[in-house]
């Protein structure tokens, strides 16, 4: 979808300027959940990372609004012939704007939560950190260079991890008995979940048209 603007046209330096913008939202979305969940996982202080983490966030709703800016101008300047490319940039930047979101709401979770995970769901809860943190490197890469391979195989990752994600959630459900941290846990893979979602919903971008953005074509379209 955005080729034409990464093939270094002279007449398109705005869309280039945009797409600059967008990949520092990634990693900067990269950063906030890594910095939150580790938060919430005890490796990390609380108190030290907060202002760090939400002067971040600060940063990347900042940086969202001025890309919608330069839409704006940008579609006045080049016509219809632009508007495609421009509406699928401000749906995905809306997805890296969330990102930031759901870091926050983790952060929340660890302000909220006595103690961090412990046993078998900190074990998994970290690993799954690990792997969402390389899937969200990985995208920043596949994005750039519009690489269709690469973001069809991590498009699948995505999904397993998002699979990965509902079915701790139901054994959450089903299983532990004690209440409360059933409900942080649940909460932490369902943040962590929704962060990949984003993730993923970026990676569309890079093989589906317009019409198809954010909707897998691996799943029925009831999960979707």
């Amino acid at each position: 979808m955005f080729q034409w603007f990464l093939g270094g046209d002279e007449k398109v330096p705005g869309m280039a300027r945009m797409l600059a913008g967008f990949g520092q939202m990634l990693d900067e979305g990269r950063h906030v959940f890594v910095t939150a969940a580790n938060a919430y996982l005890g490796h990390t202080d609380i108190d030290v990372i907060r202002q760090d983490l939400f002067d971040t966030d600060k940063r990347i709703n900042h940086a969202e609004q001025q890309i919608r800016r330069e839409i704006v101008v940008h579609t006045t300047t080049h016509g219809v012939n632009s508007v495609p490319q421009c509406l699928m940039l401000m749906s995905i930047v809306k997805d890296a704007e969330r990102v930031g979101d759901y870091a926050k709401n983790i952060f929340d979770l660890a302000e909220l939560t006595p103690k961090p995970p412990s046993g078998n769901f900190r074990d998994d809860l970290v690993a799954l950190k690990d792997r969402i943190s390389a899937l969200m490197v990985s995208s920043r890469v596949a994005f750039d260079q519009q690489d269709e391979e690469q973001a069809n195989d991590l498009i699948s990752e995505a999904e397993a991890i998002e699979d990965h994600c509902d079915s701790k959630i139901s054994q959450l459900v089903s299983e532990i008995e004690n209440r409360e941290l059933g409900v942080s846990y649940a909460l932490a893979y369902r943040y962590f979940k929704r962060v990949t979602s984003h993730s993923l919903n970026v990676l569309t971008s890079i093989v589906r048209p317009l019409d198809k953005l954010d909707f897998s074509e691996h799943r029925p379209e009831s999960e979707n």
